[in-house]
């Protein structure tokens, strides 16, 4: 397997600290049968910034490191950027990484809104030739209560990762039902494990696959295991039509 969306790179962001933790967070992933794994730090907080050439000469270091220990798990570069109207400049200019040097551009939207110029901006984004791809849409306020505004972005060209923990729940049973109706109405795309450590914030790729194998079927299974493939390859990932999720009647007077 490949793991498209992680926090393994040491001491860069809230991910592993030390390349102790980096190690145990390789460990762990070849025991979920993955084999290559993308480092996506995030691109700017108030107390990191991670740009692109620094991304790539440790992702290299960690490569290095991995060989040295015998772990066969290959890491490749890839940058989480929390959305802002100069990401197409700053791209411009080198500072900004798609997802293995691919046309494929992780945005990170706040956790409790959409900006008002994403639709413009993503527009923008793919007039220059990248795909914006939203991560973790499931656990975004503000789609969570009007998910169709993910619904426009995908329609219009944009695609969607979703978190492996929120599959099987590990954000809570709102969450975990958001991200069924995401796969459902064919809103999401990739499936990846975002994770930050071995404790709090770890990988269950495997579970979340063997999850939707079962309520899915295999069909939906190969789809989000080939997406991660053609992802770093740099290849068109393969889509479904996307349905609106239509909102639940609420109760009048404890009746529908």
């Amino acid at each position: 397997m490949i793991d498209i969306h992680s926090h393994i790179l040491p001491g860069v962001d809230d991910g592993a600290q030390t390349e102790e933790d980096s190690i145990a967070m390789a460990k762990v992933a070849i025991e979920e049968g993955i084999h290559t794994i993308v480092a996506s730090p995030h691109h700017k907080n108030r107390t990191y910034d991670n740009e692109r050439a620094d991304i790539e000469k440790n992702v290299s270091i960690l490569n290095d490191l991995f060989a040295a220990n015998n772990l066969a798990l290959t890491v490749l570069p890839g940058q989480e950027v929390r959305i802002y109207g100069e990401i197409l400049a700053d791209w411009e200019k080198g500072d900004i990484l798609p997802i293995n040097h691919s046309k494929y551009l992780f945005i990170e939207f706040p956790s409790d809104s959409v900006p008002h110029y994403t639709e413009k901006l993503f527009y923008d984004i793919q007039l220059a030739g990248l795909k914006p791809i939203v991560v973790h849409p499931e656990r975004n306020r503000e789609l969570l209560e009007n998910p169709n505004k993910l619904y426009e972005l995908i329609r219009r060209g944009a695609l969607s990762q979703v978190t492996a923990a929120s599959v099987v729940g590990k954000f809570g049973k709102k969450i975990e039902q958001f991200t069924h109706q995401l796969i459902a109405a064919n809103l999401t795309h990739l499936i990846a494990s975002d994770a930050h450590n071995t404790t709090s914030r770890g990988f269950y790729l495997r579970d979340a696959l063997e999850t939707i194998k079962k309520m899915y079927g295999v069909e939906m299974y190969y789809m989000f295991v080939e997406n991660s493939d053609l992802l770093v390859e740099n290849m068109n990932l393969n889509k479904i039509e996307p349905s609106p999720i239509r909102p639940k009647r609420k109760k009048l007077f404890g009746l529908f």
